[in-house]
């Protein structure tokens, strides 16, 4: 009796036609990318059991609507929708679309001819990969961010409460050294303080909004400073997990290229029609990274690929070194993350050295000028 309890539920929630459910359980399913990866997980341990796919995620139904008692759970929409697509007989990766990023059903889409659950596994590893990497580029990014907002605090306050008090108990004084650049400060923030508090968020949009597009020769000098490498590095490891995992899955080189130009930045597409380009000549992947001249993903593992292109056991090659570039590269972000905190700190303390010297320094010009009066 309750085996029949719970094929109801789920035969239920497939038949469901609550399109306002649907589209609230789509935005909360693309959205949730960490109970996503579970149930990818759970999936890919069923199938290991030799549970058939519609089985497999009737029980994961189960557990997420706690036996059909919470049908409106947004993941469990999600799988009674996915298993409705299955029943019409497409296969899993189109069952997931609007469901979740195309670059994650183009992976799975490797597994519908193959093996899903190899597939499953190799999503959630490029997909773990990019969480880890993601975590010390924001931490790299926002506190020096943080930091310098400071600095153009501190330099506000000077310029609007320390300085005009001090210009008024001597307003005849010619300034000199120090205390001239804070008197000339004091002018420019009072007439200019819009400016200087939108220039950094400014800057940080037009980063933010321009990096994924930006190509070109002089992009590929930019890629070696912070933000840009940073960007570089994270789209170069995603990458290459990617490529791994496609290749695995037995994916030629070309259209594992040409599947990953599908759902790529700007930014992505020029380093892939590059590489594209030249194993269309006949080059093997490292030969082709070399000569499209981006230096893409990173010199070293341009090296690599050039050996590891030429092995017969080249997929497992790959794989190991696009997981331990990935070890590498959390480290390499973590290095650049703490060189940039430390430059941010310097500046903030640099700008309240100058304020306080600059203040002694008014103070001496002061004392001087009444001595003289």
């Amino acid at each position: 009796m309750p085996e029949i309890k719970k094929q109801s539920a789920f035969n239920k929630a497939i038949k469901n036609n609550n399109s306002w459910l649907i589209s609230y359980a789509k935005i909360m399913c693309n959205l949730s990318n960490k109970t996503r990866l579970k149930v990818y997980r759970k999936l890919a341990a069923l199938l290991r059991n030799r549970f058939s796919l519609m089985n497999a995620l009737e029980m994961i139904y189960n557990g997420l609507s706690e036996e059909g008692r919470h049908p409106a759970d947004p993941m469990a929409i999600a799988i009674s929708m996915w298993a409705r697509s299955l029943q019409e007989g497409h296969p899993f990766s189109d069952a997931l679309k609007g469901w979740a990023p195309d670059r994650e059903r183009l992976m799975l889409s490797v597994g519908d001819v193959s093996d899903l659950e190899s597939a499953l596994m190799n999503l959630i590893k490029v997909a773990e990969g990019s969480t880890r990497m993601i975590r010390p580029i924001v931490g790299a990014i926002a506190y020096p961010s943080f930091l310098m907002m400071m600095a153009v605090l501190i330099m506000y306050a000077i310029g609007v409460y320390m300085v005009p008090p001090m210009l008024s108990a001597a307003p005849n004084t010619i300034w000199t050294g120090t205390a001239r650049t804070l008197v000339n400060l004091s002018g420019w923030i009072q007439e200019n303080w819009l400016v200087s508090f939108l220039t950094l968020p400014c800057i940080g949009a037009l980063i933010y909004f321009t990096i994924g597009i930006w190509t070109g020769k002089v992009r590929v000098r930019f890629d070696h400073l912070p933000p840009w490498s940073l960007y570089k590095i994270f789209t170069g490891i995603t990458w290459l997990l990617a490529l791994s995992a496609l290749i695995k899955g037995g994916v030629p080189v070309s259209m594992a290229l040409t599947s990953l130009r599908k759902d790529a930045s700007r930014y992505l597409k020029e380093r892939i029609d590059g590489a594209l380009f030249h194993i269309k000549n006949g080059d093997n992947l490292g030969q082709a990274l070399d000569k499209a001249g981006q230096e893409f993903p990173d010199k070293q593992i341009i090296a690599d690929l050039k050996v590891y292109s030429e092995l017969d056991n080249f997929e497992d090659a790959l794989d190991k070194l696009a997981n331990e570039w990935l070890e590498e590269s959390v480290y390499l972000i973590e290095q650049k993350a703490s060189i940039m905190n430390i430059v941010a700190m310097l500046s903030v303390a640099g700008v309240i050295c100058w304020a306080v010297f600059g203040t002694f320094d008014m103070q001496d010009q002061i004392t001087s000028s009444m001595g003289k009066g």
